[in-house]
């Protein structure tokens, strides 16, 4: 499962992760604690998911040209939760 790590891009600055599951309903459970730790930093990243994957890009502040603390930390969170799960 998911073992692409963060890769940061420029043109727009951003950070760029896809994680994959062995099942929907794995995907399912991530993306529902993915949404939690969204609303709790108040960070909203891009998401693309299929069936068993989700493509994950968390960009810039606006105005910003570079990724801050918030932008690193949220992707740490993201991995977290497939460190923590059952998976």
């Amino acid at each position: 499962m998911g073992s692409s790590k963060w890769q940061q891009r420029a043109r727009p600055v951003r950070l760029e992760r896809r994680y994959e599951f062995n099942s929907y309903d794995e995907l399912r459970e991530f993306l529902d604690a993915a949404a939690e730790v969204s609303e709790r930093e108040g960070l909203y990243p891009d998401m693309g998911f299929g069936k068993d994957y989700v493509n994950i890009t968390i960009h810039a502040e606006e105005g910003n040209s570079e990724l801050g603390e918030l932008q690193h930390r949220l992707a740490k969170e993201y991995d977290s939760l497939l460190n923590n799960s059952s998976h």
